[in-house]
């Protein structure tokens, strides 16, 4: 049995959960969130902790043990403080600009690109070239992100293109001239 799911998931005050016909919905104050657990996991709920533990215990460990105890403890944090990510656009002229639910970036290209922001994320943008993305649902802030950073993914040669912040590029030397 996965270790980390042994342990019990501590509920925060402010949040509620519920567990109906593998439906696991937790609630808090930056917004609602909802799970399908795997038929074999069983989840057991009391005041202030969930339990993750395999449905069959004299069957083989389900691998998908540590999996939900993760999701589930993603979304208990989602709920309650939420999760960040931040974009820098890197080079000459990039540029972005948030309106409503639109993304306009300004990459370099002849046209600019227009991203529309799926429910569930909020973005900001800081001195034109900070994004910054939050979101109760960690699994779509991630994808919400790698789908912005792939209109411009970060080149070795000459460090420019989008990138995560703290995210160090290995430049490259580039072509050696005559010897």
């Amino acid at each position: 049995m996965s270790r980390i799911a042994k342990r019990p998931i501590k509920v925060t005050q402010g949040v509620e959960v519920s567990f109906k016909e593998r439906q696991l919905s937790v609630k808090g104050p930056k917004g609602e969130l909802q799970l399908t657990a795997h038929p074999a996991i069983e989840l057991k709920i009391d005041e202030e902790n969930i339990y993750v533990s395999p449905a069959d215990l004299n069957g083989p460990m389900s691998p998908m043990l540590g999996t939900t105890w993760a999701l589930i403890t993603n979304m208990i944090h989602g709920v309650c403080q939420g999760f960040q990510k931040q974009l820098n656009l890197v080079g000459v002229g990039y540029k972005a600009a948030v309106s409503q639910k639109i993304i306009e970036l300004n990459l370099g290209f002849s046209h600019s690109i227009k991203y529309t922001l799926p429910e569930g994320i909020k973005a900001t943008v800081n001195a034109n070239t900070k994004i910054m993305l939050e979101s109760s649902d960690k699994q779509l802030l991630g994808q919400v992100s790698a789908e912005i950073q792939k209109f411009r993914p970060p080149e070795p040669y000459k460090g420019k293109g989008i990138l995560f912040e703290g995210e160090q590029i290995k430049r490259k030397a580039g072509k050696s001239g005559k010897t």
